[in-house]
């Protein structure tokens, strides 16, 4: 799963696979930057602060924020800078293109970046990071691996305390899970937070969520690899143990529709569609798509991993 996310990314635009929020509304974007000024309020106004993006994609998130982020809290503005944590040689050109004259700083993986107070965002990066599944057979568990284009099964020897019934899927991603402790541990030494917004359960439970598209289609993960996208869902139960082991404190995981429009999403996407009335309904499409139950609203999440100093983030005030 590693090495064909790896070369899907470095050779393909994915973005003619599937769409992200960022891309399906401005607002997205511009909430984020506005969150992540309010939480650097909440720090006390460090000076320096890095603006972490994992995964930034085409660069529509942070160009967003930043542009919110600059006609609302210039103060901020002037004390951020940008770091972004990108594989991908054809993504950071698309990055650098659509953030202009924005000074950046790109990162092949989070260990380079430079010791400072943080604010970081992550919209769909977790789910690209490679699971393990295990398979209950019998009184054992067996690993899946792929040989020869298809799944295997072996014997395993990892302990998993589960109980489960014959036949149940576990997934583990040991990446996801090393990342948040990383965080936990950053966070509680430098100070800050993380918002991670992704797909998958509230809860850790059993199951097989691996799956792949192409062209805003699914297709079976082990067709052509390198060539599709290739997701899991997030174990935000685990994410949240993972940092709150290393001393973070974590604030949801909340549904996105509710956290969106906890931030005044949907306000700012009827503003949006007032001021350009050919795209009015376009618009106010893409806002329902982010925040119904029945589309992205429920299955996505946002989870905020923080500084146990920091007591209340904006979004997370009732959860």
């Amino acid at each position: 799963m590693a090495r064909a996310g790896a070369a899907y990314y470095a050779a393909r635009d994915p973005f003619h696979d599937f769409a992200t929020s960022p891309e399906l509304s401005q607002a997205f974007g511009e909430c984020l930057g506005l969150w992540a000024a309010v939480t650097w309020q909440a720090m006390g106004r460090p000076d320096p602060v890095l603006l972490v993006e994992c995964g930034p994609g085409r660069g529509s998130l942070m160009a967003d924020a930043l542009r919110a982020i600059d006609e609302m809290m210039p103060d901020f503005r002037a004390a951020l800078r940008v770091h972004l944590v990108e594989t991908s040689p054809r993504l950071r050109e698309a990055q650098a293109l659509r953030l202009g004259d924005a000074a950046i700083t790109w990162h092949e993986d989070i260990t380079t970046l430079p010791t400072a107070p943080m604010i970081m965002l992550a919209n769909e990066f977790l789910d690209a990071l490679p699971i393990r599944q295990f398979i209950r057979r019998g009184a054992i568990w067996y690993e899946r691996f792929v040989a020869d284009g298809m799944f295997i099964e072996m014997p395993s020897d990892a302990v998993l305390q589960e109980e489960a019934p014959e036949g149940a899927i576990k997934e583990v991603n040991e990446a996801a899970l090393d990342f948040a402790a990383w965080l936990g541990r950053w966070v509680t030494l430098h100070g800050g937070a993380a918002l991670l917004i992704d797909y998958g359960p509230g809860q850790t439970g059993f199951g097989d969520s691996l799956q792949a598209m192409r062209a805003g289609q699914p297709i079976d993960p082990l067709t052509t690899p390198g060539q599709v996208d290739i997701t899991a869902h997030v174990d935000f139960a685990a994410l949240a143990a993972a940092a709150g082991a290393a001393g973070a404190v974590t604030h949801g995981p909340l549904p996105q529709g509710v956290f969106l429009q906890r931030l005044g999403f949907m306000t700012r996407a009827a503003m949006l569609a007032r001021l350009a009335p050919a795209s009015a309904q376009a618009q106010l499409a893409a806002a329902h798509r982010l925040t119904a139950p029945e589309a992205m609203g429920r299955l996505f999440k946002a989870l905020a991993v923080c500084d146990p100093r920091l007591l209340i983030l904006a979004g997370f005030e009732a959860a």
